[in-house]
């Protein structure tokens, strides 16, 4: 046919018509597959622990968690924790927890050994966190008390400053104040001695 010229009416009808690829029509299906994959490698495979905490070599955020009313240390009650307490030459170890938490439970008894092995040039400290006075004050009763000071945070919102977003979280501090190592999850024998105590030994050599 001539260029140029219409086609006629009678053979538009005849004419073969385009047909998309294959990969286009199954593009859906392609995209849906990819994000279902990446939920489930993040849901059974990704390892919260290796993310990194924007706090790492920051000092300590500025903050005052109250003392947990009623906990005692022999007839002196134990008192709460502030960032005035950092920044004294001495490493501070800092972990968030609460009754209603299953692994912070679990890590108890390795808190109480952690403070027996870190000895006199560190301090281990707690913060009571979205827990009543009462159930926190009965869980450090039943379960013994391994911390030198205990904050209470009831709504949350100055452990949302140390960006913690899931308990427990363990956070090494310098002698300076400033934040250098975050543990996050449960304590294990195996983390005291891989994690903690290097990183506990690494903050004692921070010079003010």
């Amino acid at each position: 046919m001539p260029a140029g010229r219409p086609i006629p009416k009678e053979l538009l009808g005849k004419l073969p018509r385009r047909r998309r690829p294959g990969w286009v029509k199954r593009m859906p299906f392609i995209v849906f597959g990819a994000l279902a994959g990446l939920f489930l490698y993040a849901l059974f495979y990704a390892n919260p622990q290796s993310i990194p905490s924007a706090l790492i070599g920051k000092p300590v955020p500025t903050f005052g968690f109250p003392a947990l009313d009623g906990l005692k240390s022999g007839e002196t009650q134990v008192p709460g924790v502030t960032s005035a307490d950092f920044a004294k030459g001495k490493v501070t170890i800092v972990n968030f927890f609460a009754s209603w938490c299953g692994p912070c439970a679990a890590e108890h008894p390795n808190l109480i050994e952690l403070k027996k092995r870190m000895g006199d040039g560190a301090e281990l400290v707690g913060i009571n966190h979205k827990d009543s006075k009462e159930a926190g004050l009965s869980f450090l009763t039943r379960k013994g008390n391994p911390f030198a000071r205990v904050g209470t945070d009831a709504t949350g919102r100055g452990s949302i400053d140390w960006g913690v977003y899931g308990i427990p979280e363990t956070f090494v501090v310098n002698g300076n104040g400033e934040i250098t190592y975050k543990l996050i999850g449960e304590i294990t024998g195996d983390s005291i001695e891989q994690k903690l105590l290097p990183a506990i030994r690494e903050a004692a050599k921070s010079k003010p």
